[in-house]
């Protein structure tokens, strides 16, 4: 049996232990979903989905405009030193024709800080329209820009959002963010990462390539309303981060402009080997959330290890894929390029179907409160498997499955009347199992594919994982910037959503 609940937030500060400051206009979203009778058991006294809404433009009370259409020129500049503004609309016409110092080192940027600066704004709005024009840019190490209850609308193609590289600092609170060119993340990190804190607000892309998150960097998003309307909702490229923290995340991919993956989905981690993000293990979690799908798969894991941690959260897939798959596509080295993946659940249920192909592998931990209602590589054998069920947790079988490895209690299997082999060798109903995980290993690389990033036009400059020449703007560029032994091999053509 299915309840329905609408979620509100009665009043921002104390439900959503969140403090808002500025023009007196925040207001609350309320979230209609339909969570099952366990889901709601699981998530005790925290309710999901509560999120907070951005301000709308006419909300924000404006004294003064500050304008520039000068290609590669910023609106507002902030460099070594602590400025603020507020109650401005700032207007960024004009294009960069430098791709990477655009997107690595802020030029063009209608508002842009950078050698140490802390930058604080509020009650703003900032329309740019332009190529690689971004609307606020944090660079390097040691910058910090504080954003609150502010309107950014980016038009023009490879124009973020919100957009962090070099080790950078960015604190967004309580943001309406409305891009509509290609590979135009709203909250966006490329070369060198940094770090990013999104509380509140309204967050949507309508561009080909460009999801609501692209994470070259430590982002995390709580209380807020993503939404993407082509593309990917999240992006994850490398040894970085996503973590979602109560927010109702709407996907929608359904545009290509790469033939990479055969695949669409909702969030997509991968590893480009471009040079823009270090070879590591990449990141997401889910917590408290909503997930709503439109197209394809849920998640899709390619050419990296990567963790997903589901905690008491809404998945609704509405499209025609499956909840996941970790394949080889149009990054890496084929052999070596499929993707290896930790699944940690608890306090949720989880349905759908699940794809691990033979260059790929997965460890799936379900612990407290977990259920998990699916099938498991239903064609037969295919890439490692392991699946552990802890403390409570139960498997119902959907069809057939076959995996490597097991460890379960007896009463942890439920196959509903379909087999389950495990090694090739068929479940007995009511068996323990005690197995090992298998060891992820990240993908061979041995350079750079010949092949596409997930979205958008390649940025002119340096094509080969080096800073492009050229000073950044204002001068030295501060230390944190990536470093020069990045992979070297040839920048494939197009670029990962958002990026540029």
């Amino acid at each position: 049996m299915r309840n329905k609940i609408v979620t509100k937030l009665l009043t921002c500060a104390l439900s959503a232990g969140l403090i808002l400051s500025g023009c007196g206009n925040t207001s609350v979203s309320s979230t209609e979903t339909e969570v099952t009778d366990s889901a709601n058991e699981a998530a005790g006294s925290t309710a999901i989905g509560q999120t907070v809404s951005g301000p709308a433009r006419e909300d924000i009370e404006i004294n003064d405009t500050i304008e520039s259409n000068a290609d590669g020129e910023h609106a507002i500049e902030a460099a070594g030193e602590d400025a603020s503004h507020s109650n401005v609309e700032v207007i960024k016409t004009g294009d960069s024709d430098e791709g990477d110092e655009a997107d690595f080192y802020g030029d063009n940027a209608a508002i842009f800080a950078t050698d140490g600066a802390t930058l604080d704004l509020s009650e703003i709005v900032v329309d740019t329209n332009g190529t690689h024009a971004n609307g606020v840019f944090s660079y390097g190490e040691g910058t910090t820009v504080n954003i609150s209850d502010s309107y950014i609308t980016t038009a023009g193609n490879c124009s973020g959002g919100l957009m962090t590289t070099g080790g950078g600092t960015m604190n967004a609170t309580n943001l309406t963010i409305e891009t509509s060119g290609n590979s135009s993340a709203a909250i966006r990190s490329d070369r060198g990462g940094g770090t990013v804190t999104v509380t509140g607000g309204d967050y949507t892309t309508s561009g080909t390539g460009s999801p609501v998150i692209y994470s070259t960097a430590d982002i995390t998003v709580s209380n807020a309303t993503l939404t993407s309307t082509a593309s990917q909702g999240v992006v994850v490229e490398g040894d970085n981060s996503a973590t979602l923290n109560s927010v109702v995340l709407n996907a929608d991919n359904n545009t290509k402009n790469s033939d990479k993956s055969d695949y669409y989905q909702a969030v997509m981690i991968y590893q480009s080997m471009s040079g823009d993000a270090d070879e590591g293990t990449a990141s997401f979690s889910l917590k408290d959330s909503i997930l709503n799908n439109a197209n394809g798969d849920v998640f899709f894991i390619t050419n990296t290890v990567a963790d997903i941690n589901i905690e008491n959260s809404e998945i609704n897939n509405n499209g025609d894929g499956i909840l996941l798959r970790a394949a080889a596509a149009g990054w890496g080295n084929e052999g070596s390029n499929g993707g290896q993946v930790n699944v940690n659940v608890k306090n949720q249920n989880l349905e759908g179907d699940m794809s691990i192909d033979d260059v790929s592998a997965m460890n799936l931990y379900l612990g407290e409160n977990a259920t998990y209602s699916g099938a498991i590589n239903t064609d037969g054998d295919a890439g490692d498997v392991y699946v552990q069920l802890t403390n409570g947790a139960t498997w119902t079988l959907t069809g057939d499955s076959y995996i490597t490895s097991l460890s379960c209690d007896s009463d942890s299997i439920n196959l509903n009347g379909y087999k389950l082999y495990v090694n090739g060798e068929e479940y007995t109903d009511g068996a323990e199992s005690t197995g090992e995980a298998i060891t992820l290993e990240k993908a061979a690389s041995n350079g750079a594919p010949d092949g596409d990033m997930p979205g958008g036009e390649a940025p002119e400059g340096a094509p080969n994982g080096e800073k492009p020449e050229g000073e950044a703007p204002n001068g030295e560029k501060p230390e944190g910037n990536p470093p020069s032994d990045m992979p070297s091999g040839e920048k494939p053509e197009g670029n990962p959503p958002s990026k540029n």
